[in-house]
Protein backbone atom coordinates (compact mmCIF):
# COMPACT_ATOMS: atom_id res chain seq x y z
CA UNK A 1 0.00 0.00 0.00
CA UNK A 2 1.25 3.68 -0.72
CA UNK A 3 2.10 5.68 2.04
CA UNK A 4 -0.86 8.55 0.11
CA UNK A 5 -3.23 5.78 -0.51
CA UNK A 6 -3.08 4.80 3.56
CA UNK A 7 -3.25 8.31 4.79
CA UNK A 8 -6.10 8.98 2.54
CA UNK A 9 -7.58 5.66 4.27
CA UNK A 10 -7.33 7.01 7.20
CA UNK A 11 -8.71 10.46 6.69
CA UNK A 12 -11.85 8.81 4.95
CA UNK A 13 -11.91 6.90 8.49
CA UNK A 14 -12.02 9.66 10.45
CA UNK A 15 -14.60 11.13 7.78
CA UNK A 16 -16.75 7.78 8.94
CA UNK A 17 -16.10 8.78 12.75
CA UNK A 18 -17.50 11.96 12.53
CA UNK A 19 -20.58 11.29 10.30
CA UNK A 20 -21.25 8.61 13.10
CA UNK A 21 -20.70 10.75 16.26
CA UNK A 22 -23.16 13.14 14.23
CA UNK A 23 -26.22 10.01 14.10
CA UNK A 24 -25.63 9.54 17.86
CA UNK A 25 -25.63 12.57 18.61
CA UNK A 26 -28.99 13.12 16.22
CA UNK A 27 -30.63 9.60 17.59
CA UNK A 28 -29.88 10.27 21.40
CA UNK A 29 -32.63 12.11 22.59
CA UNK A 30 -31.49 11.43 25.89
CA UNK A 31 -28.28 13.93 24.85
CA UNK A 32 -30.25 16.70 23.28
CA UNK A 33 -27.36 17.58 20.92
CA UNK A 34 -29.66 17.28 17.49
CA UNK A 35 -28.33 20.53 16.22
CA UNK A 36 -24.94 19.57 17.16
CA UNK A 37 -25.17 16.29 15.40
CA UNK A 38 -26.75 17.61 12.29
CA UNK A 39 -23.58 19.72 12.07
CA UNK A 40 -20.65 17.18 12.78
CA UNK A 41 -22.47 14.90 10.45
CA UNK A 42 -21.98 17.39 8.02
CA UNK A 43 -18.74 18.23 8.68
CA UNK A 44 -17.72 14.29 8.54
CA UNK A 45 -19.38 14.02 4.94
CA UNK A 46 -17.37 16.90 3.73
CA UNK A 47 -14.31 15.95 5.27
CA UNK A 48 -14.83 12.68 3.69
CA UNK A 49 -15.47 14.10 -0.07
CA UNK A 50 -12.64 16.38 0.23
CA UNK A 51 -10.26 13.25 1.13
CA UNK A 52 -11.61 11.10 -2.22
CA UNK A 53 -11.27 14.06 -4.63
CA UNK A 54 -7.42 14.93 -2.94
CA UNK A 55 -7.08 11.04 -3.25
CA UNK A 56 -8.21 11.16 -6.77
CA UNK A 57 -5.97 14.37 -7.83
CA UNK A 58 -2.85 12.74 -6.07
CA UNK A 59 -3.45 9.62 -8.22
CA UNK A 60 -4.28 11.26 -11.48
CA UNK A 61 -7.63 9.42 -11.63
CA UNK A 62 -9.61 10.28 -14.64
CA UNK A 63 -13.08 11.87 -13.72
CA UNK A 64 -16.23 9.91 -12.89
CA UNK A 65 -18.02 9.23 -15.95
CA UNK A 66 -21.33 9.40 -15.39
CA UNK A 67 -23.81 6.54 -17.35
CA UNK A 68 -27.57 5.00 -16.29
CA UNK A 69 -25.75 1.99 -15.16
CA UNK A 70 -23.96 4.07 -12.66
CA UNK A 71 -27.01 6.39 -11.61
CA UNK A 72 -28.67 3.06 -10.89
CA UNK A 73 -26.51 1.07 -9.19
CA UNK A 74 -26.20 4.16 -6.81
CA UNK A 75 -30.19 4.23 -6.74
CA UNK A 76 -30.39 1.04 -5.82
CA UNK A 77 -26.96 1.46 -3.29
CA UNK A 78 -29.02 3.85 -1.52
CA UNK A 79 -32.05 2.03 -1.40
CA UNK A 80 -29.96 -0.52 0.05
CA UNK A 81 -28.58 1.48 3.08
CA UNK A 82 -32.14 2.64 3.71
CA UNK A 83 -33.45 -0.70 4.39
CA UNK A 84 -31.04 -2.10 6.27
CA UNK A 85 -31.26 1.56 8.61
CA UNK A 86 -34.92 0.56 8.64
CA UNK A 87 -34.18 -2.55 10.18
CA UNK A 88 -31.63 -1.05 12.64
CA UNK A 89 -34.30 1.73 14.08
CA UNK A 90 -37.15 -1.00 14.26
CA UNK A 91 -34.72 -2.49 16.94
CA UNK A 92 -33.16 0.77 18.32
CA UNK A 93 -35.98 2.64 18.58
CA UNK A 94 -38.98 0.59 18.55
CA UNK A 95 -38.09 -2.34 20.30
CA UNK A 96 -39.50 -4.39 17.53
CA UNK A 97 -36.23 -7.41 17.17
CA UNK A 98 -37.26 -9.80 14.86
CA UNK A 99 -38.94 -7.51 12.13
CA UNK A 100 -35.59 -5.33 12.42
CA UNK A 101 -33.74 -8.35 11.93
CA UNK A 102 -35.61 -9.74 9.57
CA UNK A 103 -35.55 -5.70 7.85
CA UNK A 104 -31.54 -5.60 8.42
CA UNK A 105 -31.04 -9.12 6.58
CA UNK A 106 -32.75 -8.01 3.23
CA UNK A 107 -30.91 -4.78 3.38
CA UNK A 108 -27.80 -6.97 4.03
CA UNK A 109 -28.55 -9.02 1.18
CA UNK A 110 -29.22 -6.20 -1.26
CA UNK A 111 -26.05 -4.62 -0.16
CA UNK A 112 -24.12 -8.00 -1.30
CA UNK A 113 -26.04 -8.36 -4.19
CA UNK A 114 -24.61 -4.68 -5.57
CA UNK A 115 -21.45 -6.54 -6.34
CA UNK A 116 -22.55 -8.42 -9.18
CA UNK A 117 -24.04 -5.67 -10.53
CA UNK A 118 -20.84 -3.22 -10.27
CA UNK A 119 -18.38 -6.19 -11.64
CA UNK A 120 -20.21 -8.95 -13.19
CA UNK A 121 -19.56 -12.50 -13.59
CA UNK A 122 -16.37 -13.77 -15.41
CA UNK A 123 -16.10 -16.64 -17.19
CA UNK A 124 -13.55 -18.90 -16.23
Amino acid sequence: MKKRSFIALIAGVFGGLLMALGLCLCLLPEWNAFTQGVIIGCAGLLEALITLFAWRKKEKKMAVHVSWKAVGITAYGIAAFLILGTGMCFIMVWSQLILGIAIGIAGILMLTGMLPMMFGFKKE
